[in-house]
């Protein structure tokens, strides 16, 4: 019996525990064969990874091209789970992805672009750039596209450039939350929403007036509407303002938002949710095992991932897609940091 035989029957039985799959099914997958969805295959080649075994050869496969992928920045923890979905999808689709963060005062939009060109990109994915700041131009898209740079827009529909957009449905997501606290009996509801120059933002304000007209009567938004930074320091700083006037629930624009705000409902001795109700945005990674757990709207990230890549190799490969927003449906994640209006109990 050749003494390599028991190393590679362990190989193959880790790697198939470790994939949730049989050995058979992982032995197809390192000898490169077909019959194996694509889901199987992925989860064979993270636990090759995970397991620290180097891949065989044969599944080194040539990249179809490089792909640029623009994010913000990654502190807020929604853009690394993009980033993520992206890069997986890109991979399994033959591309090579290239990450362009941007922070403060370091490498701009524009900038990461130029380097990009210069690395012959295949096409741009843009998640929440300068598509979204309604006071950018918007130039810079149309230049691009007149080179032929395939690109896609995530979350910042940006009317006029010719380029198909993804988008998280902003206005379901403010009646989702808006519709759960009045279940609760809250009347005092707030809104805590970063720099109203970005879509997003635009869009929420707009339907959280929406709501307060239709289910409370209310016709003066500016009262319950705090505009500041999607950070934790800004939530907690629209946090006090909404709180010492009264309020009872508060909307975030995003996680971290809902996070400040808990902060600041805490420093003034208030329990969450007994005395104050937050709901986030996002149902950022890790989101559910906050104190309390967070109530939030979850972005639907992988879907949305998956279709700003469909779209981009297929205008790689020259099918032009719709230029119509496609909008996803978020979806309400009920945790701990909702509960019954004081003035209900």
């Amino acid at each position: 019996m050749s003494p390599r035989l028991p190393r590679v029957r362990t190989r193959l039985t880790d790697l198939a525990e470790q994939a949730g799959v049989s050995t058979a099914t992982v032995s197809r997958v390192l000898n490169g064969k077909n019959g194996v969805s694509t889901q199987t295959r992925q989860a064979v080649l993270a636990a090759l990874d995970l397991l620290g075994y180097e891949r065989p050869e044969k599944l080194h496969t040539r990249s179809a091209g490089l792909v640029g992928l623009v994010v913000p920045e990654l502190t807020n923890p929604v853009f690394p789970a993009f980033a993520q979905v992206v890069e997986s999808m890109l991979s399994e689709a033959g591309y090579t992805p290239l990450l362009c963060t941007q922070s403060p005062g370091g490498t701009t939009e524009d900038q990461y672009v130029e380097m990009l060109l210069e690395h012959a990109v295949a096409g741009i994915v843009f998640i929440s750039g300068l598509h979204a700041d309604t006071t950018a131009g918007r130039d810079r898209y149309h230049r691009l596209r007149s080179r032929g740079m395939p690109i896609v827009l995530v979350n910042g529909y940006a009317e006029g450039v010719d380029a198909p957009a993804v988008s998280s449905d902003d206005a379901a997501a403010m009646d989702l939350a808006f519709r759960h606290l009045i279940s609760l009996g809250h009347r005092r509801i707030g809104l805590a929403i970063g720099p109203e120059r970005f879509v997003p933002s635009q869009r929420k304000v707009t339907a959280f007036t929406d709501n307060l007209a239709r289910h409370l009567g209310d016709t003066e938004p500016a009262d319950h509407i705090v505009t500041t930074l999607f950070t934790v320091e800004g939530g907690q700083a629209a946090a006090g303002e909404l709180i010492a006037t009264g309020h009872t629930a508060i909307i975030c624009g995003s996680d971290l938002m809902a996070l400040g705000a808990i902060r600041a409902a805490r420093a003034r001795g208030l329990d969450v949710p007994a005395d104050i109700s937050v709901v986030g945005y996002d149902d950022s990674p890790l989101i559910a095992f906050t104190d309390p757990p967070l109530t939030t709207v979850r972005q639907p990230v992988q879907a949305m991932g998956h279709a700003a890549v469909s779209a981009l190799v297929a205008e790689i490969n020259g099918v032009r897609g719709t230029r119509t927003e496609l909008l996803f449906h978020p979806e309400l994640i009920v945790r701990g940091s909702t509960g019954v209006a004081p003035a209900v109990r």
